[in-house]
C-alpha cells in the first residue's frame, strides 16, 4: 500500500515552532495550491486548497530556521488524520501531511509578492508550478 503527498504550493504564514516533552522540534505550516481552469462561458475560475504540514526531528530544524510567508516550496510525505477531544469534549479532527522531504524553490534572495499569494500568478502574471 501507499500513502505518499507531493504538494507544490506556497507558504500562507511563517511556520509554528513547538517543541515535544522530550526537547525534539515539531515544526507546522500551511501551504496553498491553486487549481485553475476556464468555465463553460469561457470565464477564469481559481480554487486555492490549503494543506497543513507537519514536521519533525533535523527537517523540522531546517523548516523553521529558513521557511517564511510566500516562500516556494515542494513537500512530500504522508497523510496522516489525527482526533483529540476539545474542552467541551467534542471530538474534532484534522488531516495533515507528515512530511519527510522538503526543498525551497524560490530563488536565493527572491521573496514572492504578497500580493501573489493564493492566487496561483507569480510576480511576472505565471503560474509559478
Amino acid at each position: 500500500m501507499i500513502n505518499k503527498a507531493v504538494l507544490i504550493g506556497r507558504l500562507g504564514k511563517d511556520p509554528e515552532i513547538r517543541y515535544t516533552t522530550d526537547g525534539s522540534m515539531v515544526t507546522n505550516f500551511s501551504i496553498a495550491t491553486d487549481e485553475s481552469w476556464k468555465d463553460k462561458n469561457g470565464d477564469k475560475q481559481q480554487k486555492t486548497e490549503w494543506h497543513r504540514i507537519v514536521v519533525f526531528g533535523k527537517l523540522a530544524e531546517i523548516c523553521g530556521n529558513y521557511l517564511v510567508k510566500g516562500k516556494l516550496v515542494f513537500v512530500e510525505g504522508r497523510i496522516q488524520t489525527r482526533s483529540w477531544e476539545d474542552k467541551d469534549g467534542v471530538k474534532r479532527f484534522t488531516t495533515e501531511i507528515v512530511a519527510n522531504d522538503m526543498k525551497m524553490l524560490d530563488s536565493k534572495g527572491k521573496e514572492a509578492a504578497p500580493e501573489t499569494m493564493g492566487d496561483g500568478q507569480g510576480p511576472d502574471g505565471d503560474v509559478p508550478f
